[in-house]
């Protein structure tokens, strides 16, 4: 059985994984991620291996250039992924990819008359770059065993292709058909047992030029601001309350502008269980409290992680 310490030294690199657990199937969901953790420090040469499970009900935001109203959409998403962290300019850096495969299915009404929808396939797939530029330096197990954290100062970009399940000729999908790109700027501030995060980030779209209809589609930026109180436990357990508030992401329709401006807020919250010195499972749920367009759904998800290497 582990250590106390060595639980906690486990506690601190669980977490690369679960922010991909949420890749919904809406366009949007990116930049609705409240993941906790995103910038604690790693030991160089640790591997992840993650699969999950999220599960979303409610109204899922679709495009609003498409009258789609009293969305009642359900998906199950299985996701696998694998995480690195390494050296860079001599601090801790990460590398992140995985893919979802989810199952769609529910009702809406469109133009006035009920439709259903069941499709089953491939999201699209996330890659992730994170490097902490400041107060979190890289090193091996051997020494990382007597860090403790102050001030962490880093930034990630994650972009998507445009690979996945997407018909242009039906009008929900899983995937999108386009690419995005997300920059973020995060900072972690610890004080004894308690850790707080803030991060500002934003995303960007290129053209969908096999929109509905024939059409094509492009997208504002979408800009979100984020933040985490988290809690670290004797055990090497930790929970986190978790909030975040996006703007922005307006979209055309052949040059034509839609009314979904978004100024939506989200909450969750997460709870991390180390199960030996190789294993950790996490539990998350969050769920949309305000929505000027779209995010009135609820989202539950489990994680499962592996590593390896780099002295484990």
């Amino acid at each position: 059985m582990a250590s106390p310490r060595v639980d906690a030294r486990i506690s601190i690199v669980l977490r690369c994984f679960a922010a991909l657990a949420f890749a919904l199937p809406a366009g949007r969901a990116a930049a609705q991620e409240i993941e906790p953790r995103s910038y604690s420090n790693v030991p160089v040469g640790v591997n992840f291996l993650v699969a999950g499970a999220v599960q979303t009900r409610g109204g899922l935001s679709f495009d609003a250039s498409v009258p789609i109203t009293d969305e009642d959409l359900k998906t199950t998403s299985l996701v696998v992924g694998y995480a690195r962290a390494f050296a860079l300019w001599g601090q801790s850096a990460k590398f992140d990819a995985g893919v979802p495969y989810t199952r769609l299915d529910g009702s809406a009404n469109y133009n006035g008359a009920p439709i259903e929808r069941r499709v089953s396939g491939f999201g699209r797939p996330v890659m992730r770059l994170s490097v902490n530029f400041l107060g979190a330096p890289a090193m091996d197990m051997a020494r990382f065993k007597d860090w403790k954290q102050d001030l962490i100062f880093g930034a990630s970009l994650q972009v998507a292709p445009p690979l996945g399940q997407y018909d242009p000729d039906r009008i929900v999908n899983i995937a999108s058909n386009r690419w995005s790109f997300k920059p973020e700027l995060g900072l972690s501030k610890a004080s004894g047992a308690w850790i707080g995060e803030l991060k500002l980030a934003a995303t960007f779209y290129t053209d969908n030029d096999e929109f509905y209809g024939g059409t094509t589609r492009s997208q504002e930026p979408l800009y979100a601001l984020q933040g985490n109180l988290i809690r670290g436990l004797a055990s090497g357990a930790w929970w986190s309350l978790d909030a975040t508030y996006f703007t922005g992401g307006r979209s055309r329709v052949d040059g034509m502008h839609n009314r979904d401006l978004q100024q939506n807020w989200r909450v969750g919250a997460s709870l991390s269980l180390p199960v030996d010195r190789k294993n950790s499972v996490k539990f998350a749920i969050s769920s949309g409290v305000y929505a000027r367009t779209g995010n009135e759904f609820d989202a539950l998800g489990v994680t499962w992680q592996h590593r390896w290497g780099g002295g484990f």
